[in-house]
C-alpha cells in the first residue's frame, strides 16, 4: 500500500507522517485490496474556526473499492483520529460483505 502526505497551507511534525502510516498500514489486516491512499492535511487560518481549524481526508485510490473519510480536530492528530475511525468502519463493511458465509463445514461436521 502506498501513502502519500499533503499538506495545504501547514508544516506537518515528523511525529505525525510517522503516526499516520503506521494506522494505515494496520488496516491491511481486514485484506481488503487498495493500493494507495491519499492524505491531505487542511488548515484554516480564520480564528474564529478555534476547534474546526484543522481537516484531514483520506481518499483510497486502485483497483480496491473507493473509500473517503473526512476529520476535523483542533489539531492535526485529532482531525486523524476522526477520520481514521471512518476509515476503517468503511473497510470493516466492505470486509464484512466479501466475507464468505456457509454452512458446508457444519454439515459436513454433523453428517461424522
Amino acid at each position: 500500500m502506498d501513502i502519500s502526505i499533503r499538506s495545504h497551507k501547514a508544516a506537518l511534525a515528523e511525529d505525525f507522517r510517522e503516526i499516520t502510516k503506521e494506522k494505515l498500514l494496520s488496516m491491511e489486516r481486514f485484506n481488503v485490496p487498495i493500493q494507495r491512499i491519499v492524505v491531505e492535511v487542511l488548515h484554516e487560518n480564520n480564528p474564529k474556526q478555534g476547534k474546526k481549524s484543522h481537516r484531514v481526508n483520506l481518499t483510497s485510490h486502485g483497483a480496491g473499492p473507493f473509500i473517503r473519510a473526512e476529520g476535523i480536530g483542533h489539531n492535526d492528530l485529532a482531525a486523524f483520529d476522526e477520520a481514521i475511525s471512518g476509515f476503517e468502519l468503511q473497510i470493516r463493511k466492505v470486509h464484512e460483505r466479501h466475507k464468505e458465509i456457509s454452512r458446508d463445514t457444519l454439515r459436513r461436521k454433523d453428517a461424522m
